[in-house]
């Protein structure tokens, strides 16, 4: 109820409320859009259905006018973030924001990754670094074939990771996370805005396109989370 009720009170607080999906969902990403915004606007991701029917669904049921033509979009996995900043600062902000981080299982690979013979290195390192001796059992377990030269886990012959459009296996994601090889970006798509004023709900060009969720887990699942302060 409480959850239902900070819904409601920010309804009647602020001037927008954008409805908005995720894609490659991370609680971490999420909550650095939070702190950017703490005192311009307030963010809920948590179960549609509670959301939705704090703002309520039918003309009849309204928290405000207008509202439930918000409330009937919320499906899978969106969120709503209220503030008063214009639309168009609130549009090239979220077009801006775009974190990298590692693709998960059923995730499809955007590149083509084949290890070279050689040591195994680390990409992510700078300059990169090969694998150290204690991580060679891990190689293995993940489907490397290597043999330990100078101390150092090394292939034989180059190994094909990933095909590029293909879903990764559990194995090929944590192999590509070890490498240090980001595939997926989490980033905030705006699907509608509704206007305090006007009670109008404005459809955002282009704002239901491109989203992976092949793989994408929801964290936190079966709770509420109001995120923030």
């Amino acid at each position: 109820m409480f959850f239902h009720l900070k819904v409601q009170q920010n309804a009647e607080r602020w001037k927008y409320c954008w409805l908005f999906e995720v894609g490659a969902m991370r609680n971490a990403h999420l909550k650095t859009v939070r702190k950017q915004w703490k005192d311009s606007a307030r963010i809920f991701f948590g179960r549609g259905a509670v959301m939705a029917k704090a703002l309520g669904t039918t003309m009849e049921e309204e928290h405000r006018m207008g509202l439930h033509k918000l409330a009937q979009q919320i499906k899978g996995q969106v969120g709503l973030f209220f503030t008063n900043s214009e639309p168009q600062e609130v549009i090239e902000w979220f077009d801006d924001f775009k974190q990298a981080d590692y693709a998960r299982m059923g995730n499809k690979a955007t590149r083509t990754v084949i290890l070279p013979a050689g040591p195994v290195m680390r990409v992510h390192s700078d300059p990169p670094e090969p694998f150290p001796h204690n991580e060679d059992p891990q190689l293995r377990k993940l489907g490397l074939t290597t043999s330990m030269k100078r101390g150092v886990p090394t292939l034989e012959n180059p190994h094909r990771v990933c095909d590029k459009g293909k879903a990764l296996t559990s194995e090929q994601a944590q192999l590509l996370k070890l490498l240090g090889e980001k595939m997926v970006a989490f980033r905030v798509v705006l699907l509608a805005r509704w206007d305090a004023a006007s009670g109008e709900v404005v459809q955002v060009e282009g704002g239901c396109t491109e989203i992976e969720r092949e793989g994408d887990e929801v964290e936190n699942k079966g709770s509420d989370e109001e995120m923030s302060e």
